[in-house]
């Protein structure tokens, strides 16, 4: 493997898996709130007012992270899958096509996240999450939006290490796929 091509990928197993982690956790978050909204309501008659936000904002992020990792996994939706097969030179401008895809659909969404049409930073998406709070939890709002541009770099992390990946001579793996 090229010498960027090594570093990138170990970047972005570390980021794929980190992710996993968190979407999970937050998967396990949703369905400990929406639980215990049934529970609460039904069998106690006093339902939080809290667990609902909470999973829809559990959601949020289980989806972002969950979206990262599918793109890592190769396990994303794709408009021609067996492009991924083709190998050598029609096969790294192949590569090359999908990392400007992935770039020219990610970047307006870090962008935005971080400003607005005039370049203040206090109006971006995340901007103006910091200075509002949840409805029902006591948590500012872009803890809860911060997953949106998060996993767009993570996304174009994994389409850099993919993409050096295969023009270092390498095809990249899936890291759910077992080796040997």
């Amino acid at each position: 493997m090229g010498t960027l091509a090594r570093p990138l990928d170990a970047l972005s197993l570390f980021l794929f898996r980190l992710a996993l982690i968190g979407a999970v956790a937050a998967v396990l978050v949703m369905v400990f709130s929406a639980g215990w909204q049934v529970i609460a309501r039904y069998a106690l008659n006093a339902p939080p007012i809290w667990t609902e936000e909470l999973a829809r904002r559990a959601m949020v992020w289980a989806g972002m992270l969950g979206a990262s990792c599918a793109f890592r996994a190769q396990a994303d939706p794709v408009l021609f899958p067996k492009a991924r097969d083709v190998t050598g030179a029609a096969g790294n401008a192949l590569a090359l096509v999908r990392l400007v895809g992935v770039i020219l659909f990610s970047a307006p969404v870090i962008w935005f996240s971080l400003f607005d049409g005039r370049m203040n930073i206090a109006r971006g998406f995340l901007g103006r999450s910091a200075m509002r709070q949840a409805e029902m939890l006591d948590v500012p709002m872009i803890w809860f939006t911060v997953a949106v541009p998060l996993a767009f770099v993570i996304i174009i992390i994994h389409a850099l290490s993919e993409t050096a990946t295969r023009l270092s001579g390498q095809m990249p793996v899936s890291p759910l796929k077992s080796e040997g």
